[in-house]
């Protein structure tokens, strides 16, 4: 079963932060990005994995921070560069919590510095934009199927 896009629950506004509630039956994947048509792009991604579903689609490292709290998803797409904050103000937030989600940075900040950085603070794999996407996608797919396939 693969989920939806996400919907805005806020009347559509341009920018606005997209959050739902996880499901039991769904690998819910939150995505973190400055930009608006490359999260709308990597929630039609998201939609097209068997099993999983957008958890919530946000601009901001705080946005990020209080959404992903809220959702608890299995999974978040991070970018570094937000429309404010960073990538790594979200890693630092979410660093240390037990059981938080794997969170996969998909940037075009892909200076080894960065990666390194990330890794410190809790990435799970870190991902070029412009040359990974599909690997990330494979990832994203492979675990949604192992998530799915374990009895809830």
């Amino acid at each position: 079963m693969a989920g939806g896009p996400c919907r805005s629950d806020t009347g559509g506004m341009e920018n606005q932060a997209r959050l739902h509630c996880p499901a039991a039956d769904t690998f819910d994947v939150f995505i973190v990005d400055g930009s608006q048509p490359v999260r709308e792009r990597l929630e039609e991604m998201v939609a097209s994995i068997e099993g999983a579903r957008c958890a919530g689609s946000v601009a901001t490292a705080a946005e990020a921070i209080g959404g992903i709290l809220r959702t608890q998803p299995d999974a978040v797409i991070l970018e570094i560069g937000l429309a404010q904050g960073s990538g790594f103000d979200v890693l630092r937030a979410l660093q240390g919590r037990s059981a938080g989600p794997a969170v996969y940075v998909l940037s075009n900040f892909v200076m080894e510095p960065y990666q390194r950085l990330a890794t410190r603070l809790g990435a799970s794999a870190f991902f070029d934009k412009t040359t990974q996407i599909e690997a990330m996608r494979d990832l994203l797919t492979q675990r949604a199927a192992q998530s799915t396939s374990l009895p809830h």
